[in-house]
């Protein structure tokens, strides 16, 4: 079975291609370089496209800020820092870059459909504190309607699934997972601070390192505040 994998270097989307991968099928990673502020996470997506040994990696490139919109898209507009996982969870954080997985699961679902792939795989969260509304259940059901009206594919009754595997676990259980599957944490990026070292202190930092460190770990990443 082919499996398109939208790869970001990011911790959850690396453990859904370990997963992919696990689940026995031939993996075809997409990553996406929108001139996104934290542009570093290409660097890991490159090398844990590598490590995973998938069948192609494409990396899509395109500019979001000319709209801007989001802190990652938008110099201008400040990062959140050194919040608490209760701040986090109260509002949609200004990272929210609009439209964004609806951008990346259209090109996932043409490359999955011009490649003749069953499964489009997204490391989407619905618990993470982030609170994304393009990452929520509701969401994709709506998204896996437009994946079976939208193409030829569906229409003729071979639809392509959106495959979640991570919606409904808390950060910690995709680190266990992550452990289980042998992803390699040291080539993944979270930061979306845009420099060469994890900063430690924007909300995608403090996710990680807050899990890493309920379950004991050492999160492998060097980080310039801990």
């Amino acid at each position: 079975m082919k499996a398109v994998v939208l790869l970001s270097g990011g911790l959850d989307s690396s453990v859904v291609l370990y997963q992919a991968k696990a689940d026995g099928c031939q993996c075809y990673a997409i990553s996406f370089d929108y001139q996104q502020r934290h542009r570093r996470e290409l660097k890991s997506a490159i090398a844990i496209a590598q490590r995973a040994g998938v069948n192609d990696h494409q990396v899509v490139s395109f500019d979001l800020r000319q709209w801007g919109g989001s802190a990652l898209t938008d110099d201008r507009i400040d990062l959140p820092r050194e919040r608490s996982l209760e701040q986090m969870s109260q509002t949609i954080p200004i990272t929210y870059v609009p439209a964004r997985n609806t951008i990346f699961l259209s090109f996932g679902l043409a490359y999955a459909e011009a490649i003749g792939a069953q499964r489009v795989y997204l490391g989407v969260n619905a618990l993470d504190y982030s609170g994304y509304p393009d990452c929520r259940p509701d969401y994709i059901q709506a998204m896996q309607e437009v994946f079976t009206l939208g193409t030829k594919q569906g229409r003729e009754g071979q639809g392509i699934q959106i495959v979640t595997p991570l919606i409904q676990l808390k950060k910690t259980e995709i680190i266990e997972l992550g452990n289980r599957l042998g992803v390699p944490w040291e080539e993944t990026w979270s930061c979306y601070a845009g420099g060469d070292v994890a900063c430690g202190v924007c909300d995608s930092c403090r996710l990680r390192l807050a899990a890493f460190a309920e379950l004991g770990l050492r999160d492998p990443l060097h980080y310039e505040v801990v």
